[in-house]
């Protein structure tokens, strides 16, 4: 049978703490035994479509050390 996780306001304080400013991600809270052991956080950054768009249209690939840019479906040397 599964123990009950022991949960104070220690360890709400520190999940608090980890999901404030979160805006996109998620929260791992890992228990062993009925106790918090670790919390992972993993954050996205997500940009709108029109400063994709802007970044893709504003740059242009750079030939690397002076050689030229290959065409789609040309042999390399």
């Amino acid at each position: 049978m599964a123990k009950p996780v022991e949960l104070d306001a220690v360890w709400m304080e520190r999940i608090a703490e980890v999901v404030n400013g979160l805006e996109y991600g998620s929260v791992l809270i890992t228990v062993h035994d009925g106790r918090i052991v670790q919390i992972d956080r993993t954050e996205r950054k997500r940009f709108d479509a029109a400063s994709a768009a802007r970044g893709k249209s504003g740059a242009s690939p750079q030939p690397v050390a002076g050689k030229p840019l290959t065409k789609t479906g040309e042999a390399r040397r």
